[in-house]
């Protein structure tokens, strides 16, 4: 997937969102003002994605593009390498997993004004 079809996906998730709070070029990505995407417009592309840990342990020991998440807190998020062994439906999977874990532990109220 290149950058663009990944953003396209990601902002079409409800109440999907992004700024650029750390600096210019790592675009973060959030429901509700929580972060559950986060990446750099590269040729090479890779992607921070939240996580549940054991899943998140059990992708790393399968793909060799998903490692523990860069800069971020090593249980609970990943770096996924796209055009790797990552197909672009994992991708979207893991995509859905990271929005998903975020959306599910919002209040039942912001939920609701999510639509």
């Amino acid at each position: 997937m290149t950058f663009k079809e990944v953003d396209v996906y990601l902002l079409s998730k409800k109440g999907a969102t992004f700024d650029y709070p750390f600096d210019e070029v790592v675009r973060v990505y959030r429901v509700s003002n929580k972060m559950f995407a986060l990446f750099v417009d590269e040729e090479l592309l890779h992607i921070n994605l939240k996580c549940d840990p054991i899943y998140a342990l059990e992708l790393r020991s399968i793909y060799e593009g998903i490692k523990a998440g860069y800069h971020m807190n090593k249980k609970h998020w990943n770096t996924v390498s796209a055009n790797t062994d990552v197909t672009d439906s994992l991708l979207k999977e893991l995509i859905d997993h990271s929005y998903e874990l975020i959306y599910n532990k919002l209040p039942k109220k912001q939920r609701e004004l999510l639509g």
